[in-house]
């Protein structure tokens, strides 16, 4: 028998019987070629990049379930935060969004430069695709060109930069970071010549905000786990005094600090209380006991002198006069979460950010307009509307929003009972499934967002949940090995179950529909391909029978069409999701390095090339181009943001 016609490494082509073969740790995975092709394929044909690119476009979400001070309001009207590997800058009066994309992991902390155009922000360690760590580093940057002026920090820093600040009264030469090293080591720079002037060990505590004290250059307060601690610089050398609450209530952790006009240290914490420190001392000079029921996580003084603080658990912002007395409050309602940060605007203005990754734009007495929202937790689920500027998207929050790609903003929003793990709109764009962590899935119409129809297959993550092209039939593709085909009337509200594909040996990852509705295709978690007969759900064995199919989508990261993504050496799991754009020109892959790729299709060359690009921190769980491929969307899944990008 002739053995391969060309060969490359770890792929081989054999033209007899029509198949590449290629290895995913070892394992060979057979992908056949459709007739058409077998006479001209070569393994060693040069593949042109696409000729099409991405740009990013929006960043949906915000970072706020665990990171603080990360909101400001800039003088070009534009607010200042981050989601991901993304720092954005936000005009809400022009709906426009730019962004800095220095970094190459998540963004965890921000500081404002005095001259209001100048920022430093700081980063986790992260991990390059060729395993290599990654060092946490502070990048300073300029907000209106959006330039990086400095890095600073790299193999200073261990883990994460979990609080950086910029000195006020000195001009801004210094910058104060703490990392997220066992110590929690305190260091302060000077930014501009890149050179480090001081070190400490702060805390073995979590320190959760650091701050130059605006009219003392020397001065820094730190606060975090039951501890204020006050450093006075010295050359090269921190001193710190700590706070003393002497007869006050001891907080479990002090949350947040700020500074009045006249130079006292303002601190908000766990019980609710806030104290004033007198400025330069160590010791409270006034007390606001219960100034809110739980925790306070950010104070606000505003240019008038008066001030604001958020709380946790009350969900209050309340605006405080010079002396201390509350003056007025407003509350977040509970599906947009606890405050998490506040930032001055326009004059009776305030922007909050939230422990629910949301931007709230508001006013006293009780304007709250939500301008960004995202999801809280994991996030997998996502599909496009076959046929209006709308995708969907769901998370392990037990979220489903229908997003608008104009408005960037939920059409509605519908909280289910289990996590969600994948959705598929029904082709009339009448209804949309959504699969969950648990084995139930349950189907919602797209106008009243009121459930449909609910169904339970095994008590395994539906990884899956596509309509054939016709809109007659659902396939239910689960972690139990199963793919669970239901016929489909009533245009999206009636199902009975008609078959059962049974044949694999690990979890099904993917599928596709042939665009005749009559087959499937599907990956497992053991890289297989099978072919399965939509009606019956029969295996079907004979090549012959599917290799010359056309496919109504390509999402199978394990096909002829699509192999040409692979990396060099990839591990199996290392893709996560492909899609081809509906003209089928271009294919999008969503891996675990944090980047998207844009390849063109069909992709049948081993480690094709591909455009890369950054935004997503950790792993990018899903990849969608919109109907008319003016747009991809992308999930990040830790990261829980959603990335709008225009193709052009």
């Amino acid at each position: 028998m002739k053995r391969s016609s060309s060969k490359s490494k770890e792929c081989t082509f054999n033209a007899e019987d029509g198949y590449v073969r290629m290895f995913l740790r070892g394992r060979p995975v057979t992908m056949h070629v459709p007739d058409q092709q077998r006479g001209s394929f070569s393994l060693d044909q040069k593949v042109a990049l696409p000729d099409k690119k991405l740009k990013l476009q929006w960043v949906y979400g915000y970072r706020g379930r665990d990171c603080r001070s990360n909101l400001y309001l800039l003088p070009t009207g534009e607010i200042v935060y981050f989601n991901a590997s993304v720092v954005v800058l936000y005009n809400t009066e022009e709906q426009q969004q730019r962004h800095y994309l220095g970094h190459n992991d998540d963004v965890k902390c921000l500081s404002v430069h005095p001259d209001m155009v100048t920022i430093a922000t700081g980063q986790v360690a992260g991990n390059s695709k060729d395993g290599k760590l990654l060092a946490p580093h502070v990048r300073v940057w300029d907000s209106v060109s959006l330039n990086t002026l400095h890095v600073i920090g790299m193999g200073v820093f261990d883990r994460a930069v979990t609080c950086v600040s910029f000195s006020k009264s000195n001009g801004g030469t210094f910058l104060c970071a703490v990392d997220d090293a066992n110590d929690h080591i305190l260091s302060v720079w000077n930014w501009q010549k890149e050179k480090q002037l001081a070190d400490v060990k702060c805390s073995n505590e979590s320190v959760l905000a650091a701050m130059f004290h605006p009219m003392d250059t020397n001065l820094i307060v730190t606060c975090g786990k039951s501890n204020i601690n006050f450093w006075t610089m010295d050359g090269s050398t921190l001193t710190k005094r700590q706070g003393l609450f002497e007869k006050h209530e001891k907080p479990k952790y002090v949350l947040c600090v700020a500074f009045a006009e006249n130079g006292d240290a303002i601190t908000g914490d766990s019980s609710g209380n806030i104290y004033v420190w007198a400025k330069g001392g160590n010791r409270i000079s006034q007390v606001v006991s219960g100034a809110h029921e739980g925790g306070i996580f950010s104070i606000c003084v505003l240019k008038d002198g008066t001030m604001v603080s958020g709380g946790g658990k009350d969900r209050k912002v309340v605006l405080w006069d010079h002396n201390y007395r509350k003056q007025a409050e407003m509350e977040v309602g509970e599906a947009l979460g606890p405050v998490r940060a506040l930032a001055e605007g326009k004059p009776g203005e305030l922007f909050i950010g939230t422990t629910k990754n949301a931007i709230i734009q508001a006013a006293f007495p009780d304007t709250l307009t939500p301008i960004v929202q995202g999801h809280t937790d994991e996030l997998w689920g996502l599909d496009v509307h076959p046929s209006m500027e709308q995708f969907v998207t769901c998370s392990q929050d037990k979220q489903v929003h229908l997003w608008d790609i104009d408005s960037h903003q939920p059409l509605w929003s519908k909280t289910i009972e289990d996590p969600g793990r994948s959705a598929g709109f029904h082709p009339s764009g009448a209804v949309v499934a959504v699969g969950t962590m648990t084995g139930r899935w349950l189907v919602l119409d797209t106008d009243s967002r009121d459930l449909v129809s609910v169904h339970t297959d095994g008590n395994e993550i539906i990884s899956n949940v596509k309509y054939s092209p016709d809109g007659n039939f659902l396939a239910v593709a689960s972690h139990d090995n199963f793919v669970y085909i239901y016929a489909v009337t009533e245009n999206g509200r009636k199902y009975s179950r008609v078959g059962k594909c049974v044949g694999h040996s690990s979890f099904v990852t993917h599928l596709d529909w042939s665009a005749d509705s009559q087959f499937l295709v599907t990956n497992s978690g053991d890289y297989e391909i099978l072919f399965w007969e939509a009606g019956s759900g029969k295996h079907v064995t004979n090549m012959d029978t599917v290799r010359n199919l056309e496919w109504a989508t390509y999402t199978c990261t394990l096909s002829f069409s699509t192999f040409g993504i692979w990396p060099d050496g990839a591990d199996g799991t290392d893709i996560n999701a492909v899609c081809r754009s509906h003209d089928g020109s271009l294919l999008a892959s969503a891996d675990d390095f944090g980047k998207v790729h844009l390849f063109s299709f069909p992709c049948s060359q081993p480690r094709a090339p591909s455009h890369e690009y950054g935004g997503h921190s950790s792993h990018v769980t899903n990849v969608a181009f919109l109907h008319n491929n003016s747009h991809l969307i992308s999930n990040g899944g830790k990261d829980t943001s959603i990335l709008q990008w225009v193709v052009a």
